[in-house]
């Protein structure tokens, strides 16, 4: 799957992920449905679905894959998460990769119930049906390997990818990442992990399908881990409204501009909001805001002698 990122990213020119972190409080008002449904969490989860096809529309052919965060589907419960099913369905057959944002994990059975969900399949009797069939996941690797050994396995079987959180673009990600022990921090030896959780995972382009998040608000941790992992590929969150800027993904990218995906979520959802997209439509917006960021990475990855 890796590989496939891969080749998507380099036809279309752009390392972007646009994040489908939809809030029904983010639509237009005029986008929404004039019927009011039975009740309102499926009203919600309605329109946000109509909503996320709209922008996948806008931008499909200008981006490799979208990243769907389940927080802003389970917050309207059954009908929520039928949305963020029906998101990643329409992603797919619009061509894109999905990365479902999930972030899940536990330990021995769990994890790989939590893996059956998201990239594997579920056995009902003698049937494997695959569920939400996301092509990567997140997954939080601080309950160690046995909670990371079903996704792996799931992986190498359906031909799936996941991104192990490393370093967090989160403003308090030092209180634990950034920890020392024995002169590593957390976040090295996470990544230290994820390397050799993936060792089996390498494809044609040098890069693991078990791959890391590292913020973009924090270059200088993604310098050091690329300098020692060069296997990883990394997810990029905290571009644009987390101060991450484009200078700052530089230590993630080979000079073929492999290595990562950016992700941009509510400058994309909202772009319409946007004094500098005024007078246009929320998706003529996300489509603008789209190019605008796929320039500020190309300009810089020129500057740097990046290019595909």
């Amino acid at each position: 799957m890796i590989d496939k990122l891969i080749e998507r990213i380099a036809e279309k020119q752009s390392p972007i992920c646009v994040g489908l972190d939809t809030k029904f409080d983010y639509i237009p008002q005029e986008f929404l449905s004039r019927e009011f449904e039975k009740d309102a969490l499926t009203y919600a989860a309605t329109n946000i679905f109509q909503y996320n096809c709209a922008l996948i529309d806008a931008v499909a052919d200008i981006v490799p894959a979208v990243k769907v965060q389940i927080a802003y589907y389970e917050m309207y419960g059954c009908e929520g998460m039928k949305a963020f099913r029906d998101t990643i369905r329409y992603a797919k057959n619009a061509g894109l990769i999905v990365i479902a944002d999930v972030k899940r994990n536990d330990i021995g059975a769990t994890a790989t119930a939590y893996s059956s969900a998201y990239l594997g399949r579920t056995k009902i009797g003698e049937e494997e049906i695959p569920v939400f069939d996301a092509d990567f996941a997140t997954v939080n690797g601080y309950l160690g390997t046995d909670g990371i050994a079903p996704f792996v396995e799931d992986c190498r079987k359906y031909e799936k990818g996941i991104f192990v959180l490393v370093k967090t673009s989160n403003k308090s990600s030092g209180e634990l990442q950034d920890i020392e022990i024995e002169g590593k921090t957390i976040y090295d030896r996470m990544a230290d992990y994820v390397a050799r959780w993936g060792e089996d995972c390498i494809g044609v382009y040098g890069y693991s399908s078990v791959g890391a998040v590292i913020g973009a608000t924090y270059p200088q941790q993604a310098e050091r881990i690329r300098e020692t992992h060069p296997h990883i590929f990394v997810l990029i969150p905290g571009y644009g409204a987390q101060g991450g800027s484009a200078e700052g993904l530089i230590p993630n990218f080979d000079k073929k501009g492999f290595g990562g995906i950016v992700n941009n979520s509510r400058a994309i959802l909202t772009a319409y909001q946007n004094e500098k997209y005024a007078g246009l439509s929320f998706e003529k917006a996300a489509r603008e805001a789209t190019l605008a960021m796929q320039r500020d990475i190309l300009e810089t990855f020129a500057k740097h002698g990046i290019a595909y």
